[in-house]
C-alpha cells in the first residue's frame, strides 16, 4: 500500500518510528513531514499529505502533532479529506468502519509510540462497512 506520513516537530520521532514499522511491513511511505524538533507550522505539512490523498498518489494518510487537532483541521479542509484524530484502538476502527475515514490523525503527546503503531495496524487493516454509513458519509462534505 503507498501511504502518506506528515507530522510537525511533536510528531517526529512518532513519524520515523511508524515509517520504519510501515516500511518493514513492505508498504510504500511518502513522508511530507519535518525531520526536525525545531517549530514548525503544521499546515504546511498537513496539506501536502492531504493533496497526495484526494489525488490518489497514496491510498491513506498518516499526520502526527501534538493534540492531533491541528493537523486534523488543516486536512479537513480538502473535499475529500476524512481526517480523523484517535487515541485509542477502537476509535482508529470506528474511524474506518463508519466514516471511511482516509487519514488517521496521532496526538503525539497523549499517546505512546506503541499505541501509535497499534492504531495505525488497525486503521490499515480496517475496511468501511458502507451500508447506512455511507449516506452519513456523502453529507460530510459541502
Amino acid at each position: 500500500m503507498k501511504i502518506s506520513i506528515a507530522n510537525d516537530h511533536a510528531g517526529t520521532e512518532y513519524k520515523k518510528f511508524l515509517q520504519n514499522y510501515l516500511t518493514n511491513l513492505g508498504h510504500e511511505v511518502k513522508n511530507f513531514g519535518t525531520d526536525s524538533s525545531d517549530s514548525v507550522d503544521y499546515p504546511d505539512f498537513a496539506h501536502p499529505l492531504a493533496n497526495s490523498v484526494t489525488s490518489n498518489e497514496t491510498e491513506l494518510g498518516i499526520l502526527i502533532c501534538g493534540s492531533g487537532n491541528g493537523i486534523a483541521m488543516s486536512a479537513n479542509k480538502h473535499a475529500d479529506i476524512r481526517a480523523a484524530i484517535c487515541w485509542n484502538e477502537e476509535l482508529a476502527a470506528l474511524a474506518r468502519q463508519h466514516n471511511n475515514a482516509n487519514v488517521i490523525c496521532i496526538p503525539a503527546r497523549f499517546v505512546t509510540q506503541e499505541l501509535a503503531q497499534k492504531m495505525v495496524e488497525i486503521f490499515l487493516k480496517t475496511e468501511f462497512e458502507g451500508g447506512r454509513h455511507q449516506t452519513r458519509v456523502e453529507k460530510i462534505s459541502c
